[in-house]
């Protein structure tokens, strides 16, 4: 009868502590329609550790709203925040996955209740949606005062609220990469692409440049770059990065291939020209480099590499020269000297404009001063040999040319 007795009272104990903390759950909600936003945290923090209502996904939505709230009102908008907010995605995860994941559910249509605008509150979404909302407003606030790291943990926050939103996304992956965290840059940008119907270039783009100088990867951006061309076939910034990263990789056939195909759409590509004097010089073919080298600065006369490799070309024409003269024999010099030299002459000549133009588009590089002082020097242009020892004496000092 004892046993009897104190078992009933045990369970009597057990239904009062369960009744106990649904009543801290209620008054949970009440502090929290109230505004009591501190009062109703505490109740629904005690709610969730009890083994029957910390089994309820009720429970843990309504910890997710009220942290939802506690997030938007504080506007210090600090990691403290975003913490915060973190708290209450957690707390929106745990109530889906305690409702099996079903979005039918009476509870998952609730989590997942739209916001929206111009309607009554009792219409509108305290779940996902409205945390969100939140974070992407901060991130925005954030943004416009210039904090790319606490921008971008607010939109990383919305992003894996709605991944589906691709503008969040792609602000997620964009403000990920100016502050160098290419990780979650890389995360945010291939999300991207895999959603159908979204234009992807862009980040392509940004996956190419984050493989290739971040991640000193060229590998990995010649892969993205390939199924990037996949998709977009025409995109002629796509055709550049593929010939630049076949050079890189030393796959000279594929090149070739890549920007002789490049040159029938675009014939008057400056920078893919400039590749593809580049290959001819690779293989040994100067003249057909310096053709390609001539057609880049038609193309594009303010092409400053194009002027300089097209100068470069009769430079070492004009040394190749000079080599020649300086290995002659004694009969030969005699015979074919003076004709040599004034053809290497008449190379420095062609040279000069090529030069000229590189310098006046990089007015302090030193450098291209330094061969149009040689050059001038040796075509015996007194009045430009002074005009350039003038500047880079300006720029380097007295004694430069000891240097």
């Amino acid at each position: 009868m004892k046993k009897l007795i104190l078992s009933l009272a045990l369970v009597g104990i057990a239904s009062t502590v369960a009744f106990g903390q649904k009543k801290v759950v209620k008054s949970a909600e009440k502090n929290f329609s109230r505004g009591n936003l501190e009062e109703a945290y505490t109740e629904i923090k005690s709610a969730i550790t009890d083994e029957e209502t910390g089994a309820q996904s009720d429970t843990y939505f309504i910890k997710g709203k009220i942290e939802t709230q506690m997030f938007e009102v504080d506007s210090s908008n600090t990691e403290t925040t975003v913490a915060m907010g973190r708290e209450a995605q957690q707390s929106f995860i745990k109530t889906f996955e305690m409702e099996n994941a079903d979005s039918t559910s009476k509870v998952s249509k609730d989590l997942f209740k739209e916001v929206l605008p111009d309607m009554p509150p009792n219409f509108q979404g305290e779940g996902v949606y409205r945390l969100k909302n939140a974070a992407f407003n901060k991130a925005i606030a954030k943004y416009e005062e210039e904090d790319m790291e606490l921008s971008h943990e607010f939109f990383s926050l919305a992003a894996d609220l709605d991944p589906n939103d691709t503008s969040i996304v792609f602000n997620a992956g964009y403000t990920a990469n100016m502050v160098s965290n290419t990780e979650a840059a890389k995360k945010y940008f291939t999300q991207l692409l895999d959603v159908e119907g979204y234009n992807k270039l862009n980040a392509y783009y940004f996956l190419i440049q984050i493989a290739s100088a971040e991640d000193n990867d060229p590998e990995e951006a010649y892969r993205v770059v390939t199924a990037a061309r996949e998709e977009y076939p025409d995109d002629k910034g796509l055709a550049e990065f593929e010939i630049q990263l076949l050079l890189q990789l030393d796959k000279m056939d594929e090149a070739m291939v890549s920007i002789e195909k490049a040159l029938e759409s675009d014939p008057n590509n400056s920078a893919i020209l400039l590749r593809y004097g580049y290959l001819k010089e690779k293989s040994g073919d100067l003249d057909g480099a310096l053709a390609e080298y001539k057609k880049a600065v038609v193309a594009d006369p303010e092409f400053f590499e194009g002027n300089y490799y097209a100068g470069a070309i009769y430079l070492d024409q004009a040394r190749d020269i000079e080599t020649e003269v300086n290995n002659l024999s004694d009969a030969d010099w005699e015979a074919k000297s003076e004709s040599m030299l004034a053809k290497s002459n008449s190379l420095y000549e062609e040279a000069l404009p090529y030069f000229t133009k590189a310098s006046d588009l990089q007015p302090d590089n030193t450098d291209i001063m330094e061969i149009l002082y040689r050059v001038h020097s040796r075509l015996k242009n007194d009045s430009k040999v002074e005009e350039y020892n003038q500047k880079l004496t300006e720029k380097l000092g007295e004694g430069w040319l000891d240097r």
